[in-house]
């Protein structure tokens, strides 16, 4: 049997104020950091132990790993970040509140924005400053990897193939593996392992800053998950 813990960023900034996030490099609220060491102190006191990690490039889940594996004392561990497990990209949503854009839009619509997984948002241009290709971590990216708006489909187009090419080798060679991303990317990565369809993934919930772990098989295939409190 192998394991995977999934640990969703703690309370950002920009979650306590209700606002459409993304891509947008929003730093951990007070209780975000609080709700982060917890996570490692629970992780500790049930005995786990990482060999790997991997999160995206955004500071709320990279601060979140690193408060974790603090706990854990295993700051040492290999770190892999990568755009691919970022936030899903909201758009000309990002940075708007989420309530004051459902009384302009309409609630409905806001739903579906948020979480039909084939409703794009309204789209960014290549002169908005929220634009992925006005970032320097971006700068490596091909344009067409770089998203004016992104749908949960598009998310998990991306999501998969980094899971396939980096974390499954990982697992297959019964590496202890902890992965801090975001609501998206692991909702995009969850719906692939419990192959969920897409009213189910609709209903997903997934906190911030509690540990989520995942029982697999040798082949990989899910055969429990649970959060840790």
């Amino acid at each position: 049997m192998k394991k995977i813990v999934l640990i969703r960023h703690g309370e950002s900034l920009w979650n306590q104020e209700n606002r459409f996030t993304g891509w947008t490099d929003v730093d951990l609220s007070e209780n975000g950091y609080i709700q982060a060491k917890k996570a490692g102190e629970i992780l500790k006191k049930n005995g786990y132990n990482f060999d790997v990690a991997f999160t995206s490039l955004l500071k709320r889940a990279i601060k979140t790993l690193h408060i974790v594996l603090e706990e854990l004392d295993h700051l040492w561990i290999p770190e892999n970040k990568s755009w691919h497990l970022n936030e899903r990209f909201y758009g000309a949503l990002q940075g708007l509140n989420k309530l004051e854009t459902a009384d302009k839009y309409g609630a409905d619509q806001v739903y579906k924005w948020r979480r039909d997984p084939d409703e794009e948002p309204p789209a960014v241009t290549k002169e908005d400053p929220r634009y992925p290709g006005n970032d320097l971590r971006y700068q490596e990216l091909k344009e067409a990897e770089l998203p004016l708006s992104e749908n949960l489909n598009d998310t998990v187009a991306r999501v998969l193939p980094y899971w396939q090419s980096e974390i499954v080798p990982a697992l297959v060679e019964n590496k202890h593996v902890i992965i801090s991303a975001h609501g998206n990317s692991l909702r995009a990565l969850i719906k692939y392992i419990d192959n969920l369809t897409n009213e189910e993934v609709i209903a997903l919930e997934i906190p911030t800053g509690i540990p989520l772990v995942y029982e697999l098989d040798d082949d990989l295939n899910k055969i429990r998950h649970y959060y840790l409190k």
